[in-house]
């Protein structure tokens, strides 16, 4: 299995930002790059030394905000001037 979608040095950095953060869903990362879920799973593991994916694996399974369909419509997501990067 690999990830076959070509993307820049500062998306890719994007995209791991955003699976790392707690109220990204991973439907958020599909809209704005075009990656499912598993994709994202095989870019991180590709991407981030075996101790780090394995620490964001344990850290997104299960996790309700991760996954639109079980976060509740209360979970909101603040906006960090400082989280979005100058290209």
């Amino acid at each position: 299995m690999a990830f076959n979608k070509v993307l820049s040095v500062p998306e890719l950095s994007r995209v791991i930002e955003m699976a790392w953060e707690d109220r990204t869903p991973f439907t958020a990362i599909a809209q704005s790059y075009g990656l499912s879920e598993a994709d994202v799973i095989i870019l991180m593991r590709q991407e981030l030394k075996p101790s780090s994916f394995r620490l964001w694996r344990q850290r997104v399974s299960g996790r309700a905000t991760k996954h639109q369909a079980k976060r509740s419509f209360i979970v909101g997501r603040a906006y960090c001037k400082t989280q979005y990067k100058p290209q």
